[in-house]
Parts: structure tokens; C-alpha cells; sequence
């Protein structure tokens, strides 16, 4: 146990863009949206930090459009429930032994990366993935 004097930072709510037409926030926005939109991605599953791809693959639709697919998983077998749950728990004696404070700033960071620099990439992602519009994908991902 630390017996250092951690500064945990003040908490406030992300303030949330308006995404009023012509803004900056909104422009930025529909230009990561139509190059999602456009791509496909393929979603490999992470087991004990290295990727797995199986070859197995399942595509992905849009909510809103059935017809659009917009990549694939790989489908995993019982095999890889049970890898993925023995890499997580050795990993967690790790994670129990980090202070309170790294593993706050591993969040903290995490959260400043999505209302950050990747805010338009997780919002256009969960308005495709989700079929949200923008304001719902805002609060339920940026903020």
C-alpha cells in the first residue's frame, strides 16, 4: 500500500456538443461518419493482449440498413471462451497489485482519449454499429 498523498482531480460531467448544423463539432462528425461508413473493418477478438483471428467470420449490418455490411468478426469457440477467461484471470493478480491511483489513470486517460481526439470515431461507430443518432451516441459514448 501506497503512502503517498494522491490529488484525485475534481470530477465534472463531459460537456456535451450540440451539434448545432454548420459547426465545426457537426462537420467533423459527418466526414468520420461517411469514411465509416465507406470502410470495412474486421474485429479480431484480443485474448492475453494478442489477436485472434479464426477465419470463422460473421458480418456486421447496420441497423438501419440491412443491406449495408460494414465488416466481420471472428466467431470464437468454447476454446477461446475458456483462453480468454484463464488470460483474464492472470492478469487480474496483476492489475489487484497496481495502486488505486494507476489504475484510476488508466481510466482517466481512457476517457480524455474518447472525448478527445476520438470522439468522432466513437460517436460515427455507435451511430452505425447502434443505429443512434447523434446526440444519443454522444452521451452514451463521448460522455
Amino acid at each position: 500500500m501506497s503512502k503517498a498523498i494522491s490529488q484525485v482531480p475534481f470530477a465534472v460531467n463531459e460537456p456535451v456538443n450540440s451539434y448545432a448544423p454548420g459547426t465545426p463539432e457537426v462537420k467533423s462528425l459527418i466526414a468520420q461518419y461517411k469514411k465509416m461508413w465507406a470502410e470495412k473493418i474486421e474485429i479480431p477478438m484480443i485474448i492475453n493482449g494478442e489477436e485472434v483471428k479464426t477465419g470463422d467470420k460473421v458480418q456486421l449490418q447496420s441497423p438501419q440498413d440491412h443491406a449495408h455490411d460494414f465488416g466481420f468478426y471472428h466467431r470464437g469457440t468454447m476454446q477461446h471462451v475458456d483462453d480468454a477467461i484463464n488470460a483474464a484471470l492472470a492478469a487480474k493478480k496483476e492489475w489487484n497489485e497496481l495502486g488505486w491511483e494507476h489504475r484510476a489513470a488508466i481510466f482517466l486517460k481512457a476517457a480524455d482519449l474518447l472525448a478527445g481526439p476520438y470522439r468522432d470515431v466513437i460517436n460515427a461507430a455507435t451511430m452505425i454499429g447502434q443505429s443512434k443518432n447523434v446526440h444519443q451516441a454522444e452521451i452514451d459514448s463521448a460522455c
